[in-house]
């Protein structure tokens, strides 16, 4: 008898600990944000996510955890870009479209409200001709990044008919000099003109993907900057 409750204690002791579920693990992250430790939090609530893979809850605080961190500038670090950011928002509203009620108030998500993903789930899209006129204002615009200088050039369109040209230009010394150039713009279906001071009008085009593309001399722009490239 004694040999076993010995083998019993022996087959107790060697049976691995249950991991904790998702709920428990997205518990811990929330405590951890409290607390103000938001690496610590992000990677608790991925873990949920990873764990209970439709637990919507777990997919919105990654998203909202990510946003928070993408504002303290620490986008690289932790891989806090605007497109991971979306993703991650959109999955928790396509499993819980409550969701959106809560990230349309929550600050930590800020960061995202520029873009596509955006303004996709708010119901605007790129590929109905009608929405061109609202997306094209409500989304800021980056051209394709140059190495570690990241995004050279960027659009943003405003109301009344006025829009701004950013650019930064990169000398032989490689010392970054920006330049921002007002000008006016128009839209008509899925064209999109743009006459900038001193210059002459130039005619683009919003793609059903969501790609605004002009001639050369402005080139193409999307909603995601160019960013942590060597």
């Amino acid at each position: 008898m004694v040999l076993a409750l010995s083998l019993l204690a022996l087959t107790l002791s060697a049976t691995p600990p249950t991991p904790p579920s998702g709920q428990a693990l997205n518990t811990q992250g929330f405590r951890l944000y409290q607390a103000g430790k938001y690496p610590e939090a992000l990677a608790r609530f991925q873990a949920a996510a990873q764990a209970k893979p439709d637990y919507a809850l777990a997919h919105y605080n990654v998203a909202a955890t990510l946003g928070l961190l993408r504002k303290q500038g620490k986008v690289c670090e932790y891989s806090a870009h605007r497109d991971v950011i979306v993703e991650k928002l959109t999955t928790a509203v396509r499993l819980d479209p409550r969701r959106l009620k809560r990230a349309r108030d929550d600050a930590d998500l800020d960061v995202i409200r520029d873009t596509l993903g955006w303004q996709k789930l708010l119901g605007l899209t790129p590929e109905k001709v009608a929405d061109v006129p609202a997306l094209v204002r409500a989304v800021s615009w980056y051209g394709p990044g140059v190495g570690v200088y990241g995004t050279t050039r960027a659009l943003k369109f405003q109301d009344g008919g006025r829009v701004e040209f950013w650019q930064r230009e990169v000398d032989d010394s490689g010392t970054p000099r920006e330049s921002r150039t007002p000008g006016t713009y128009t839209v008509r279906g899925r064209a999109v003109e743009i006459t900038l001071k001193g210059r002459k009008p130039v005619s683009g085009t919003l793609s059903t993907g969501g790609v605004l593309t002009f001639p050369e001399a402005l080139g193409t722009f999307t909603d995601s900057p160019s960013e942590c490239d060597a």
